[in-house]
């Protein structure tokens, strides 16, 4: 079954009442699914926070990503400016998968990391605290980010 076919099934289970939540199969989709992207991008205007994710995606033995490098300002006048900045990406490139990294909602809200699909659909995501409360680095931020987006949907470092 591919991924198409587990999200149908989930919605039917959700339609039927049966729904008991996620399954180990469900988690493996999405992991092939993030393990055969052949082409991931990560949209913004700061090289270093490519380098990390990177670097990340090497620990994890995963395919390198793009650096889709446009202004993404604009995103910070939505709701979710983590997601809305994945979604423009997606609409502007041809990706496979899209790991965009952004405010969560309000001003001092905190940030958001995404994993999206070529359709949109969130397949991961984490959150942290305002900079302010945490104090990290851009970088430790981001490289905690991204780690803890691919640890909760079962992947380990090699």
């Amino acid at each position: 079954m591919n991924l198409e076919k587990s999200i149908k099934n989930a919605y039917q289970e959700s339609v039927d009442g049966t729904r008991r939540g996620d399954s180990f199969a469900e988690v493996k989709k999405i992991k092939a699914y993030i393990k055969n992207a052949k082409r991931i991008i990560v949209p913004n205007w700061n090289k270093a926070k490519i380098d990390v994710v990177n670097q990340v995606l090497k620990d994890f033995e995963l395919k390198k990503a793009e650096h889709l490098e446009f202004h993404t300002n604009s995103c910070d006048l939505t709701r979710m400016p983590a997601l809305s900045k994945a979604i423009m990406a997606l609409d502007i490139s041809s990706a496979d998968l899209v790991i965009a990294r952004g405010r969560l909602g309000v001003p001092g809200s905190g940030s958001m990391l995404v994993i999206i699909d070529n359709k949109g659909r969130l397949l991961s995501a984490t959150i942290s605290p305002a900079h302010v409360i945490h104090g990290k680095s851009v970088q430790d931020a981001v490289r905690d980010e991204i780690t803890a987006a691919l640890e909760r949907i079962g992947f380990s470092k090699e």
